[in-house]
């Protein structure tokens, strides 16, 4: 038996229709059971529980051999850290109770240092507390920037014209697709190839900066003059404060892309075909992108 946290979201959901499609048994975990119908129609066990409630989560992952792990994001939370940390304890005292035995957490890259990362912090104190589970195989995989961070753009497009945020112009970035995040998670799972404590990145198809992604969506919207601006950190925490984003949460994204900027945050492998993937940005803009695009003109 696995069972996944974030059975609803972008890499939980993929996970769970992997195993799912290999005729595993599948506990999906959830907040609202109604948000994992589909999966359940298709055979997965549902269980509704928060992820920082120990005890919920110790009966979730009871009789599971391996689980996948990962603290959903909260834009409008008034102090993401502390919600992150006591995610963290839950998963760690539960993994111990239930007895679980393999695991493969969503970390990042950048979660190799300690401070000044933002919410990646969260990630490596996620790593430490869970290294330290006795009896515990369990594999971080540090993800690049994921791809689905552009998609607020399509927003920023349709108001100013152009692509605009705090990151750097001319800085590479690995970017991923978080379907691909999904599927190295659901190959760890079946093959169960990590033993004691291990990291892995995952650096999408390519290394891509902001000038390459307001071109790449230019060309698919047909506006081949879009451009990217970065834009001073206090125009971005108004436009995101305005937008819904908590003033603590706008901090720490804040802190992460200057911690990006400065080169503090960074991969550390070298690129390879173990931690290449294979979406594209292009194929990535071309099917969500545009279409959330179009969306959002159709309601405008």
């Amino acid at each position: 038996m696995y069972a996944i946290t974030g059975a609803s979201g972008h890499t939980g959901n993929i996970v769970a229709k992997r195993l799912l499609a290999d005729r595993q048994k599948v506990r999906v975990i959830g907040r609202d059971q109604q948000r994992l119908h589909a999966l359940t129609q298709n055979g997965a066990e549902p269980y509704v529980a928060n992820l920082n409630d120990t005890a919920g989560l110790a009966k979730a992952f009871a009789g599971c051999e391996a689980v996948y792990l990962m603290i959903p994001p909260d834009s409008t939370t008034k102090n993401y850290r502390t919600f992150q940390d006591r995610v963290t304890d839950a998963f760690a005292s539960a993994l111990a109770v239930a007895g679980v035995k393999f695991a493969v957490a969503l970390s990042s890259v950048g979660a190799d240092k300690a401070g000044k990362t933002g919410p990646v912090v969260g990630l490596h104190n996620l790593e430490k507390r869970l290294s330290t589970i006795d009896g515990l195989n369990v594999l971080f995989l540090r993800a690049g920037y994921f791809m689905e961070n552009t998609l607020p753009q399509a927003d920023v497009i349709h108001a100013m014209d152009k692509v605009a945020g705090p990151i750097r112009l001319d800085l590479k970035m690995p970017m991923i697709a978080s379907r691909d995040i999904g599927n190295a998670v659901a190959d760890a799972l079946l093959r169960y190839d990590f033993v004691g404590r291990q990291t892995r990145e995952l650096l999408g198809q390519r290394d891509i900066t902001y000038g390459e992604v307001a071109r790449i969506i230019g060309q698919a919207l047909g506006k081949p003059d879009l451009a990217y601006t970065q834009v001073p950190d206090n125009e971005f925490r108004v436009t995101m404060l305005n937008m819904g984003m908590s003033s603590n949460m706008v901090n720490l994204i804040l802190e992460m892309t200057a911690a990006m900027n400065s080169g503090h945050m960074c991969a550390l492998e070298p690129r390879s075909a173990a931690n290449t993937t294979a979406t594209s940005y292009e194929s990535f803009v071309a099917e969500e992108f545009v279409p959330a695009f179009e969306g959002h003109m159709a309601h405008a």
